[in-house]
Order: C-alpha cells, then sequence, then structure tokens
C-alpha cells in the first residue's frame, strides 16, 4: 500500500471519527440507540453540496451542514419524547424521511460534482485541515463533557431515576444530546462531500455501521477509561479501521475487492466486540 493510499485511509479515518464521536454521545453517554445517523450524515452531504454550487463560502456551507444534522436529531428526539415512538423506530422514521427531503435539497439529482467548486480543501493539505478540524472538535467536547452540563447529560444516560432525583431535566437532557450528537454526524458528512468532491444520496447508507466499527476499536484500545481518552478512541479506532480495510482491499493475497467493504465491516466488528467476551474466558480458565 502506498503512502498516498495511506493517507487517504487516515483522513476518511478522521471524518469518520467524528461520526463515532457522535454515536459515543447517543450510544455510549445517553445509552440511546440512534439510528438517525445514516440520515443525518446525507443532510450535511446534500446541503455542504447543494450550498456550495449556489456560491457559499465552504466554511458557512459546514456549518450549515451542522444545522441540518441537528434539525435531524430534533425531529428523531421529537418523535420519541412527544410521539411516544421507540427509540430505534424513531431513528428509523426520521432517516427515512430525510431521503426525501435531501433528494428535494439536490434538486431531485441523485448526485452533485463539486469539482468545479470551491471547497475547504481545493489546493489546500487535506489531512492537516482534518487534524485541526478534529482536534478542536474533540477538545471541546472533552470540555463540554467536563461541565456541570456534561456531568448532567452524562447521569441521564447512567441512570435517569437519580438524575431527575438531582433536578436534572431527562427529557431535555435526551433532547441535547440527539441534537449535539446529529449535529456532529452532519459536519462530518459535510466534509464527507467536500472531501470526495461531490455529494449523493446514497452517501449515508452504513454510516452508523461504519462508526459503530470506529468506536468498538477504539474502546478496545482504551477500556474502561476517562473522557478524554474514549474521545481519543473514537479517532484512534476509525483511524485504524480506516487502515485495516485499505490494508485488507490492498492485498492480493486476500483477493478481496471494493464490493467486499461492507462484508470487511461487519468481520472487524463481530471480532472486535467478541473479543472481550473471549479474553474474560481465557482470563477465568487460566484463574
Amino acid at each position: 500500500m502506498s503512502l498516498p493510499e495511506i493517507c487517504i485511509a487516515v483522513e476518511m479515518g478522521l471524518i469518520y471519527g467524528i461520526v463515532s464521536l457522535g454515536l459515543f454521545l447517543t450510544f455510549r453517554i445517553l445509552d440511546y440507540s440512534d439510528l438517525t445517523v445514516d440520515g443525518s450524515f446525507l443532510t450535511g452531504a446534500a446541503l455542504s453540496g447543494t450550498l456550495l454550487t449556489k456560491g457559499m463560502n465552504p466554511w458557512l456551507a459546514i456549518v450549515f451542514s451542522m444545522v441540518g444534522g441537528g434539525m435531524a436529531g430534533l425531529v428523531t428526539a421529537f418523535l420519541h419524547l412527544n410521539c411516544k415512538i421507540s427509540t430505534l423506530l424513531s431513528g428509523i422514521i426520521t432517516t427515512f424521511i430525510l431521503y426525501s427531503v435531501c433528494l428535494r435539497l439536490m434538486g431531485d439529482l441523485p448526485n452533485i460534482s463539486l469539482i468545479s467548486e470551491s471547497t475547504l480543501f481545493a489546493g489546500q493539505h487535506e489531512l492537516v485541515i482534518l487534524l485541526v478540524i478534529s482536534f478542536f472538535i474533540g477538545a471541546v467536547s472533552f470540555l463540554l463533557l467536563s461541565t456541570d452540563w456534561g456531568l448532567s447529560l452524562r447521569s441521564t444516560g447512567r441512570n435517569p431515576r437519580l438524575a431527575r432525583s438531582y433536578g436534572v431535566r431527562v427529557s431535555f437532557m435526551l433532547l441535547c444530546g440527539l441534537v449535539l450528537s446529529n449535529s456532529l454526524v452532519g459536519l462530518a458528512g459535510g466534509l464527507f462531500a467536500q472531501f470526495q468532491n461531490f455529494a449523493d444520496i446514497s452517501q449515508g447508507v452504513g454510516t452508523v455501521i461504519f462508526g459503530l466499527a470506529g468506536l468498538v476499536i477504539g474502546e478496545s484500545f482504551f477500556p474502561n477509561r476517562g473522557i478524554f481518552f474514549q474521545i481519543l478512541a473514537c479517532f484512534m479506532g476509525s483511524v485504524f479501521y480506516r487502515l485495516l480495510v485499505a490494508l485488507a482491499l490492498h492485498s492480493d493475497s486476500l483477493g478481496l475487492r471494493s464490493s467486499d467493504l461492507n462484508l470487511l465491516t461487519g468481520v472487524a466488528l463481530t471480532l472486535f466486540m467478541v473479543w472481550p467476551l473471549l479474553r474474560e474466558k481465557i482470563n477465568n480458565a487460566r484463574a
């Protein structure tokens, strides 16, 4: 595998590391299985691509991608909290709706080319820009989760009844967590569209699995650690996963093709989820 291919894998890992961080907020902090991710990622990509073709500044387009993702999370929170729809189904319904919304945003076109548009990465060092953005997002997330508000958010997912007894508005914190999580995913979608120089209606497919793969792999590096290491694990796990995929797909001995990406992702995710159980059994057998 050549150096440019390694750089591309790292860059993709950093983008999906933001997705993993968003999933960390819902799946780990809030203990909420949010499947809005595919829809909010697509929303971020569609908004970024559409606004760039209208001549908008690429940084401002990224901001709108975050807002669009946050609105997707808001819809999911409304369906769950006000309409009493289950966690899984509320995210699925939102994603289902967003497919049509994004197609309308893109002018009923399945894809939009951004090759002739000015993006964040036009003539710039992509890896440096993504490293700076990832560091900033990670630092802000760490500071936010270290505040009293962040502690309230964490207590909401850990023990809602206890949090409520201490005056925490559990429903409001859940809403805030979903909005924040999907804002990060929308940001990642906007970055992905600008990085790839196109926005496609199928770009959100599988995002939740790719994000979970980075999260699970990262957690195997830093088990039972503090917030700083958990945030770091989201990015490291995602980068490691992308490097693993790139290495496997470029290995002639394995005979894998790009169409085998989902197969490779499923196998890798399963292995890293099963490994802690196997390790525990091995340790018990030795004891």
